[in-house]
């Protein structure tokens, strides 16, 4: 096929050069670009799945507890206990924060020494 390919070109006046360049191309897509694409929004969808009960993050920011999860609507509710209304699309992804534990030092708790 490749074959061909090269004697059709050089009957039409297009550069062997130019088809392989071009073949090279279609390959590193095929190969390289397109199963990464594949990857990165299975792992967006996954990220975009919530249960009830979990806290989401909308893409405008918004942090809510998941209420109802419908195929068409999310529910959250914030702490004041408003809820709202959101189309899966809009959900950014699970909200879990990184809590920040303080590292304690002996400084904080007195020794047995100390006490006296």
């Amino acid at each position: 096929m490749l074959f061909a390919a090269l004697l059709a070109a050089k009957s039409s006046g297009i550069s062997p050069f130019i088809l392989i360049y071009l073949v090279f191309i279609a390959g590193l897509y095929y190969f390289f670009i397109r199963p990464r694409n594949k990857r990165m929004k299975a792992q967006r969808t996954e990220s975009r799945k919530v249960e009830v009960g979990e806290r989401a993050q909308t893409i405008g920011g918004f942090v809510g507890m998941v209420v109802k999860s419908e195929p068409d609507l999310i529910t959250l509710r914030t702490d004041a206990g408003v809820e709202l209304e959101f189309i899966p699309s809009a959900i950014a992804r699970r909200y879990n924060p990184v809590v920040d534990i303080p590292e304690s030092t002996n400084d904080d708790h007195p020794t047995e020494g100390d006490a006296k």
